[in-house]
């Protein structure tokens, strides 16, 4: 069952990728369309700006998905940094989950909390201490062998 969540969320997560980049791109178009500005901002600076948060945002995401995309396909636990990744993806999912509920609705709420869910799901179904179809464990290191 840990596999097929971890590549579904994957997938998820490559298309919210798509999705940040794309809404990014039309909002940066926008502003330097209309010249716009916000309290004296240079127009050309937020476009830039936001050409930039929309590249950083959809990277991370990438990131985040190539990691559970490893850990479902390998059937082994994400490392350290995969593990502190997909636990801050799941943890700005959740506050932007909480705004997105008064500012664009209850169908982006509803989504932001699957992708929570998925993104949860994913990290307890590869928790410390899960073993491998072949049986092998994290922890059958030499030290672990020591101790037997």
């Amino acid at each position: 069952m840990r596999r097929p969540v971890a590549i579904v969320t994957a997938l998820v997560l490559f298309g919210e990728a798509v999705g940040i980049v794309l809404i990014n791109a039309v909002l940066a178009t926008v502003a330097e369309n209309q010249n716009m500005s916000l309290a004296g901002l240079d127009p050309d600076a937020m476009s830039t700006g936001t050409w930039a948060m929309g590249g950083v945002s959809g990277l991370l995401l990438v990131l985040c998905g190539l990691t559970a995309l490893l850990a479902g396909a390998r059937d082994r636990a994400p490392g350290r940094f995969g593990r502190v990744a997909l636990i801050g993806c799941a943890v700005v999912h959740g506050v932007l989950g909480a705004v997105t509920v008064g500012l664009v609705g209850w169908g982006a709420f509803v989504f932001m909390m699957l992708v929570l869910a998925l993104l949860v799901l994913t990290l307890l179904a590869y928790g410390p201490g899960v073993q491998a179809d072949d049986g092998a464990s994290e922890e059958a290191g030499p030290a672990a062998a020591r101790a037997v």
